[in-house]
């Protein structure tokens, strides 16, 4: 992942393609450009051969490498927004060094950046030989795999298909009863993305953990967590009933705040002699089902591991 800051202060996190995938799009794209590449020479050299001069076949052949070269990145991602044919078979996508979507100046540079100094022109310009294995260097030792193009147009490529995460096991996936008055009042605003996402991949392997490992990971992550929460958790708390709580906390008041923001639907006037139903608030309460109680709390059948 990369954390990219946005131009409206928005932090996010990209899953950044890795090189091995990129050289595979990039691969996949040369199987397409190369064979039209070549009947497009093809095709000059014989319309050269009854009807053109020399000169004409040459600029009819650079014209055919631009138009193949260049002019096929460029037209691909611009339009779809970061993809090739060959990025789109392998799932990836460039992207500004933002987050927002390629623009035409960039694709333009990152082809030509292709075209004459990374991969097209290196049997016929020894002067560039650098070109590739710098860009394979760049590509392994940046933090976001880039090539040499993408460091001169500010981009990188992402990964748009991801493993599905499991879910959390229903053990961990609510806070457990014994905790369940520490957590009425707990803050977890200071409690960082990093920590919450080990804690929760933490949750989801737990029982294919070895015991010692287990007891070690929870360990550490339990002592992070805490520190980063308020108030302290109760004395004697196991590690994963305190990271099982943290996070259920979490993600609750994070529902609740989206919740919040989403806008109320539009309200329409009751037609003309249409009774008015009265408010929620002024409606006669529901009666309780027989044998309940309406202030009788849920149970959610949690059973608790430890």
């Amino acid at each position: 992942m990369a954390e990219v800051v946005t131009g409206e202060a928005v932090i996010l996190d990209l899953p950044v393609a890795q090189t091995p995938i990129r050289i595979l799009g990039l691969l996949i794209d040369l199987a397409v450009q190369i064979p039209v590449l070549g009947f497009g020479y093809v095709v000059v050299f014989s319309a050269a051969a009854r009807h053109l001069n020399a000169a004409s076949a040459s600029a009819l052949a650079v014209a055919m490498f631009v138009l193949v070269a260049i002019g096929y990145p460029v037209a691909f991602e611009t339009l779809s927004r970061g993809k090739s044919l060959g990025k789109l078979a392998v799932g990836i996508r460039v992207v500004s060094d933002d987050g927002g979507a390629i623009r035409f100046r960039q694709s333009l540079v990152r082809a030509l950046a292709a075209a004459f100094i990374e991969i097209w022109l290196l049997p016929l310009l020894p002067i560039v030989l650098f070109g590739l294995p710098a860009g394979l260097i760049t590509s392994l030792v940046s933090e976001r795999h880039k090539r040499l193009g993408d460091m001169f147009a500010g981009t990188f490529a992402i990964t748009e298909r991801l493993p599905r995460r499991p879910d959390l096991p229903a053990v961990f996936a609510a806070v457990p009863p014994p905790l369940a008055g520490w957590a009425a009042h707990l803050e977890v605003s200071r409690l960082s993305d990093p920590s919450a996402a080990a804690a929760g991949s933490y949750l989801r392997r737990y029982f294919t953990l070895r015991p010692e490992a287990r007891g070690q990971l929870g360990a550490r992550l339990a002592a992070d967590v805490a520190a980063q929460v308020s108030p302290p958790p109760p004395a004697g708390t196991p590690p994963e009933a305190l990271l099982a709580a943290v996070l259920a906390v979490r993600r609750e008041r994070e529902q609740a705040r989206l919740r919040s923001l989403r806008p109320e639907p539009a309200r329409s006037w009751p037609a003309p002699g249409a009774p008015i139903a009265p408010p929620a608030a002024l409606a006669a309460p529901a009666e309780p089902a027989a044998g309940g109680s309406p202030d009788a709390p849920d149970d959610f059948g949690f059973a608790t591991p430890f």
